[in-house]
Parts: C-alpha cells; structure tokens; sequence
C-alpha cells in the first residue's frame, strides 16, 4: 500500500491522546513540538507526561471525547480501547493514529531529523520503524547547519532580483553548491 507524504500545518489545532504511558508520551511531545493543543485522556499517566503541557482528563476514554479535535492517537495497552478510539475518529473523519496496530489509522508518524527548520521524515512503508529511525540517523548528518541554511537562502533571493541570463546563472551555481554540500553529484 501506498502512503500519502504530507506535512500538515495543524499549529493551534486540538488534538486527543487516549493513553499515558510511553508511546502516549512520545505521541505527545510530537503533537506539542508542532503547535498543537493535546488533551491525554487516560486514568494514569507517567511522570514525564505529567510534566508537559498538555490537559489531563483522569478518566476512562469515552464515546464523544473526540468531537472538536482535528487528530487522534490511540495509545493505550487495551487492544479493545484502541480499535473503539479508532472506530470513533473514522466516524468522524478525522485523522487517528493506532500505537498498537497502524494498519487501523490513517496516520502514521514518520521517522524524523531536523536541523535549521529543514525536515526530512521517512517512512518504511512497512512496520519496521527500526529501518526508518535508522534512516533518519544517517540524513540527520546531511542536514545544513542554520548558517549554511541562511548564506543559501540569501544567495536565493539575490539571485531572484536579477535579470536573465545571470539569475539563471546565479541559480545554477547554487543548485552546485547545495548539491556539493549534501553529497550529490552536480
């Protein structure tokens, strides 16, 4: 099966996570990291999920917690609440990531390196988030510094303001460099 590559700008969107252990609280900081307001729906909770910013609701997750929110993670160690948070969000058409099973969602959190605002995310295709992290860690590496990131962007916008033939050339010239930079032959 195929997947959609996207990245969505959900910044001051709700987001809900069913669950407060591990994965919940990775899910989290993912949510929170990209602007997202995070509810946690879950009796119990771990002390780093405790310490972040996102509201607590200390309970059992019920029919109608999800009404509002734009995403979903399912991330309890209950099977059976997990595929309820699932057939919950699908009702409702939004996005909903299964920790337990992601063959259930229609989200899945890519593998991610990021440096200077540049984001490379990877995904196997498969559930072998072993291959996809260690993916990232080799293209974390060719990621540009923030300087490099900004001469590049400055040489970009000058080379914009001039006429042709030179902004073409001044174009390609850069188009070298970066690709020098990150390894690829020009």
């Amino acid at each position: 099966m195929s997947l959609l590559p996207a990245f969505l700008d959900l910044h001051g969107a709700r987001a809900v996570v069913v669950g407060g252990g591990a994965v919940a609280l990775r899910r989290t900081r993912t949510l929170l990291d990209a602007g997202l307001h995070v509810q946690v729906i879950a009796p119990d909770r771990c002390a780093e999920l405790a310490a972040l910013t996102a509201d607590w609701q200390p309970r059992a997750y019920r029919s109608g917690d999800l009404r509002g929110a734009a995403l979903v993670v399912a991330a309890t160690s209950h099977a059976g609440v997990n595929a309820q948070v699932v057939r919950d969000a699908r009702d409702l058409g939004l996005l909903v990531n299964d920790a337990s099973d992601a063959t259930r969602g229609n989200l899945r959190f890519p593998a991610v390196a990021e440096q200077a605002g540049v984001q490379v995310a990877v995904s196997t295709g498969r559930e072998l988030p072993m291959l996809a992290q260690a993916l990232t860690e080799r293209t974390r590496d060719l990621l540009p510094t923030p300087e490099q990131l900004g001469t590049w962007t400055g040489q970009r916008e000058a080379a914009l303001t001039l006429p042709e033939p030179q902004r073409q050339a001044a174009l390609g010239a850069l188009r070298r460099d970066i690709r020098r930079a990150v390894g690829v032959p020009a």
